[in-house]
């Protein structure tokens, strides 16, 4: 019997803990938040001290990321057969040289979506994957997605070679598993920028 694509993925998903997805924004939509990164990049409107990636210009809680993150919330329920919160967004515009370390995520990014906005570089910069001795790699373009489980998996990306490299993440928690109350991060709502209420 044959697999439905979203049984393929949900099917991958499950064996391998994560799924490539192709095409999950695109124009305008696309264009939109690719610009929006790279102006708030350039304004100096992002933060530089996030010490994964020092001096890379960051972002928590963004309107309009974490309004991609509430937008793809049936999309990563296709993918993976989860009922899912929304946790936080967040995202970062990379710079030549850049490096991501191999590391797994905090319990509110119990299900990961790396969202690529948009890029300069002669090929795209890849994420890569080890699952006990399995170590793979996935590259994605602009509007493609990768869908993983951020707290199993370890990932991490090479030196980017590029100019630069925007990329959103978006997190989410199983309604129905054990960490369900990071729901909006223990925020009152989406949007904010702090998981403090009063700020």
């Amino acid at each position: 019997m044959t697999l439905s694509p979203i049984e393929q993925a949900q099917a991958h998903f499950r064996d391998k803990n994560f799924v490539s997805l192709t095409g999950v924004i695109e124009d305008p939509l696309l264009v939109v938040a690719h610009r929006y990164a790279i102006m708030k990049s350039q304004n100096g409107e992002m933060s530089l001290d996030d010490p994964m990636t020092p001096g890379t210009p960051s972002a928590y809680g963004d309107t309009l990321m974490e309004t991609l993150l509430e937008l793809c919330v049936p999309m990563v329920e296709a993918a993976t057969g989860l009922k899912l919160f929304p946790t936080y967004s967040y995202f970062r515009v990379y710079k030549n040289g850049d490096v991501l370390d191999a590391h797994t995520d905090r319990s509110a990014c119990e299900v990961s979506v790396t969202l690529t906005l948009g890029y300069q570089a002669s090929d795209p910069w890849k994420i890569w994957f080890k699952q006990g001795d399995l170590v793979t790699n996935v590259e994605s373009r602009p509007g493609d997605a990768v869908v993983y489980r951020g707290m199993d998996i370890i990932h991490w990306r090479q030196a980017f070679e590029g100019e630069y490299h925007a990329q959103a993440f978006l997190h989410y928690v199983d309604q129905n598993g054990t960490h369900a109350e990071n729901r909006f991060d223990k925020r009152p709502t989406l949007g904010l920028r702090s998981r403090n209420s009063n700020q």
